[in-house]
């Protein structure tokens, strides 16, 4: 899936990774009850979100895009988003890292791309010690709309509206990330409730 439309944002260049950033953050804080990463991962544009989850209380900490260059090759595009997530996860410290499982029934080279980016970017929190629970995309739509055959539209308006946010987040590979990021919150809720009985956690690590 996939920052604030016309909402003021900041850019900047990560020098030493080579891929461009577009961040829009608010103040971190210490005694986090849980940071949650999310990342909607591609060759082009990497998109992602912070929030933060205290009890019932969600905040937004940051969200934005990893750009890379077209000019350059595909193994160089993967290092400057691996060391640009690494950036993310150093300044960030999440307490776990999700993504979307990945279902691309007719583009091959597509999902090859992308594989390789979720690739890098599950080593960058290999390497840092964070875990990484993934849900389907049904999940995500069911625990952020509600439906489980939402529409793209309607999963970028719930974002905007359950994070309070003044526009949709763009592009829609950002919007995906957070939803992702609500799509845990939601499950930790409902896993800190039914795990005491031994029932499964929705996630897949």
């Amino acid at each position: 899936m996939r920052q604030a439309g016309k909402a003021p944002r900041c850019e900047k260049k990560i020098e030493r990774t080579g891929a461009q950033m577009r961040p829009h953050s608010t103040q971190t804080r210490r005694h986090l009850a849980m940071v949650i990463f999310g990342i909607d991962p591609g060759t082009a544009t990497t998109g992602y979100g912070v929030l933060r989850k205290e009890g019932e209380r969600l905040e937004v900490v940051a969200y934005g895009a990893i750009l890379t260059s077209p000019r350059k090759t595909p193994p160089e595009r993967l290092r400057d988003c691996y060391e640009a997530v690494c950036a993310l996860l150093d300044t960030h410290q999440p307490d776990i890292l999700i993504t979307e499982r990945l279902f691309f029934k007719n583009n091959e080279t597509t999902a090859f791309s992308v594989g390789r980016t979720v690739g890098v970017t599950l080593l960058a929190a290999a390497q840092k010690g964070i875990p990484w629970v993934e849900y389907t995309p049904l999940q995500i739509k069911q625990a952020v709309v509600g439906y489980g055959n939402a529409e793209k539209k309607q999963v970028q308006f719930m974002v905007t509206q359950i994070l309070k946010l003044a526009s949709t987040p763009k592009p829609d590979d950002v919007a995906d990330a957070l939803a992702i990021c609500i799509c845990h919150a939601h499950w930790s809720r409902y896993n800190e409730m039914v795990n005491r009985n031994g029932t499964c956690r929705p996630g897949r690590e």
